[in-house]
């Protein structure tokens, strides 16, 4: 099974209709769109991404499928101004990192700002609430950003924590998926 099945997996098993959601990097808006299913017409789905095009890529999908803007609210910035785009506690946060496909290689998320943007979704999030971030080692910085966040991870307090890989590619996606417990408060030492 693909890291983006998996993280979806995760997701599934925690969020209910009618919640809030994040897609802290919208690329072409599959993960987008499966939040906007998930959590129906009384749900909420903020997606949010750097670059115009993967915004208006979202927009597109969104609608061929017939989830309209009531129930998305689509932001073009960074991931690590997550924390402005939300009022409220969010069931989950899901991150699908590198480069938008189809896109610039060279334009790809970084380890400063993706901590950062896990920092504010950690907080964000409900108790039993899921992160999920894939990590694709297989670009410059890549295997750094996955490293940054495996050890992000390992630093909360009050989370479960699994990570997913293939053993036959070391290159490949990683999938580390953080659920908070219903008491959790935050990072250790913070």
């Amino acid at each position: 099974m693909r890291a983006t099945e998996q993280a979806h997996q995760a997701v599934r098993r925690v969020v209910r209709t009618g919640e809030t959601v994040v897609d802290a990097t919208m690329g072409n808006g599959h993960d987008t769109l499966f939040l906007g299913k998930l959590v129906g017409a009384e749900g909420n789905v903020i997606g949010i991404d750097l670059q115009e095009k993967a915004v208006e890529l979202t927009r597109h999908l969104l609608l061929e499928n017939g989830i309209g803007d009531g129930r998305v609210q689509l932001v073009r910035g960074s991931h690590a101004e997550l924390a402005s785009a939300i009022s409220g506690p969010v069931a989950a946060v899901m991150f699908n990192l590198g480069y938008l496909p189809g896109g610039d290689h060279a334009f790809t998320t970084r380890k400063e700002t993706t901590i950062a943007a896990l920092e504010q979704g950690w907080r964000a999030l409900r108790g039993g609430g899921v992160i999920t971030a894939v990590c694709y080692r297989g670009h410059p910085g890549g295997r750094e950003e996955a490293e940054a966040i495996s050890a992000w991870a390992a630093a909360l307090v009050g989370a479960e924590i699994e990570i997913f890989e293939r053993k036959e590619r070391e290159d490949g996606p990683l999938l580390v998926t953080v659920r908070k417990s219903a008491t959790a408060d935050g990072l250790k030492g913070s």
